[in-house]
């Protein structure tokens, strides 16, 4: 069971679960992060450190969320970025995402 970034990540990548994750297995993409399901240990601490609560266990998903166990898994495949199971982000930077990304609303994030 992997750890899954869903919708309050796009276009706000915030960044601080990056730095506390102990697998360094939160990529980021052009408009959000992505958490490579094969490298995650499902510990949780990005779950705390995420201050727009986009971060969820697979289990416990939102029914309206639950497309985003696929987003994350196929972007690192061979048709989305190609990534494959890298073994670590160590600041990499992906030019792309998933294409049902660029089909999602951002949640409004607060002004200033």
């Amino acid at each position: 069971m992997a750890h899954v970034i869903t919708t309050a990540c796009i276009d706000c990548k915030d960044g601080a679960c990056i730095p506390v994750c102990p697998m360094d297995c939160i990529y980021e993409g052009a408009r959000t992060l992505y958490i490579q399901p094969d490298e995650c240990i499902d510990c949780g601490i990005c779950v705390s450190a995420c201050p727009t609560q986009a971060i969820y266990e697979e289990y416990r998903l939102p029914p309206e969320l639950k497309h985003y166990i696929a987003i994350n898994r196929e972007f690192f495949g061979p048709e989305v970025s190609g990534l494959g199971s890298p073994g670590g982000a160590d600041g990499k930077r992906v030019a792309c995402d998933h294409p049902r990304i660029a089909l999602e609303t951002p949640i409004a994030q607060p002004l200033g």
